[in-house]
């Protein structure tokens, strides 16, 4: 049976011509149109999702990928995984330079051994990024008495999802990669409700219970053993502007919150402020200065 190929034309649609014309209108495209250098293609969200997959099951083998590695042929299987993650990520980190690229790279070979370092040095920090890990699952064991096991805790907890992105999106951050720690921070914003910005710093042993709705900004101190409950906010009280009237941007404008710290639900904490070691913060709470070692704030009264 012949097919035969649809057309239409123009006059069946009259108004489509104009609205082409308009979106292609140097005064409306130039204001989105997005050229990568040296025509390189975007970051791609599929292949980041893969990566996480496949650094989850090198971190916490067991509990994703494959159920079935043994201890005996882990190495074998380990390092097909690295190798894999190292490829993928030199080529997601090449791509993401290419994103934000500032004409600092010369060539298109320099701006590939640049992104193969980036990978490699990421993939050095693994071991680290496990074991606070490992101490994150554990503080969701400690603070939860609803928790069966730290076990428990990496699988199904939404505390550890996000700070297994977290931990990975700040080692990234931290070699100056740019564009995609932030996609791997939002990827689990959006699967679990938490915001963490991939610049915050955060502690060892800490826990978000519950988590939905969390906002950490960009340049948040947190302390060890620090929990944080559902609807917290740690962010900016104000935003300076440059003599332009632009945001500037980078400088410490989140709080400090020194170790052990508990803020309960829906509290917010705005500014660069301190909050002491120890300190209590009650639900609902509107804090902008700083808070003593060992307070405790609630609505009806603040305790040192």
């Amino acid at each position: 049976m012949e097919h035969k190929e649809l057309r239409i034309e123009p006059t069946s649609m009259p108004n489509l011509v104009s609205v082409v014309e308009r979106l292609c209108h140097p005064s409306s495209l130039d204001e989105v149109w997005h050229k990568p250098a040296q025509g390189a293609a975007m970051p791609s969200l599929e292949d980041l999702k893969e990566i996480m997959s496949r650094l989850a099951a090198a971190i916490f083998p067991g509990y994703f990928g494959s159920a079935k590695v043994r201890r005996e042929s882990m190495a074998y299987h380990l390092a097909a995984n690295l190798d894999s993650i190292y490829r993928k990520l030199a080529e997601q980190i090449r791509r993401g330079f290419c994103f934000s690229c500032d004409n600092r790279r010369d060539s298109r070979s320099g701006c590939e051994n640049e992104s193969e370092q980036a990978s490699m040095a990421f993939l050095d920090q693994l071991p680290e990024i496990r074991r606070l890990l490992a101490g994150d699952a554990n503080a969701a064991y400690e603070g939860d008495p609803a928790a069966t096991s730290p076990g428990e805790a990496i699988f199904c907890y939404p505390s550890m999802r996000v700070m297994l992105h977290h931990r990975i999106a700040h080692a990234l951050h931290g070699l100056k990669v740019p564009v995609i720690p932030r996609m791997i921070s939002e990827m689990a914003h959006s699967r679990t409700g938490i915001d963490i910005h991939p610049g915050a710093t955060i502690g060892e042993e800490f826990f978000i219970d519950h988590g939905t709705g969390v906002v950490i900004g960009e340049t948040c101190i947190i302390g060890r053993s620090c929990r944080l409950y559902q609807g917290v906010t740690l962010g900016a009280l104000s935003f300076p502007k440059n003599p332009d009237g632009s945001l500037t941007k980078g400088i410490p404008r989140h709080p400090v919150l020194e170790d052990n710290v508990i803020v309960y639900a829906g509290a917010t904490i705005l500014g660069r402020v301190t909050v002491g070691k120890g300190a209590v913060i009650g639900g609902n709470v509107w804090i902008t200065e700083d808070v003593p070692p060992g307070a405790k704030v609630s609505m009806e009264r603040r305790t040192a």
